[in-house]
């Protein structure tokens, strides 16, 4: 994955150990994140109703300001389920905000 290295090796990229099921409790993220004063967290990824949403709620419990990009999460849709409703909805419940990728994008070179 050399081509991704450029984009992560600076020194605005938080790189945390590997978790074990779903959210930040039993990897040094929160520790990382105290450690650079950071307030402010933008979460997208895969299974946004069981990780992503797990992640939401510690950090939001921790006392972080996070931010969602629902476009940028997914999640799994079998017959009379489907994760993704589940996640949007506790998203808007919790989250400080919830933008698309075009729009975090697009706040993010306006600072």
């Amino acid at each position: 994955m050399e081509q991704f290295k450029p984009a992560i090796n600076d020194e605005n990229t938080v790189i945390c150990g590997a978790h074990k099921v779903y959210g930040p409790e039993n990897n040094d993220l929160i520790l990382q994140l105290q450690k650079l004063r950071v307030e402010k967290v933008i979460l997208a990824g895969m299974s946004a109703n069981l990780c992503v949403e797990s992640h939401l709620r510690e950090l939001v419990e921790r006392g972080f300001e996070v931010a969602v990009v629902a476009d940028a999460t997914a999640a799994a849709k079998v017959p009379g389920l489907d994760g993704m409703l589940s996640a949007l909805t506790n998203y808007r419940m919790i989250a400080s905000d919830i933008f698309t990728a075009k729009e975090i994008v697009e706040k993010m070179k306006a600072k």
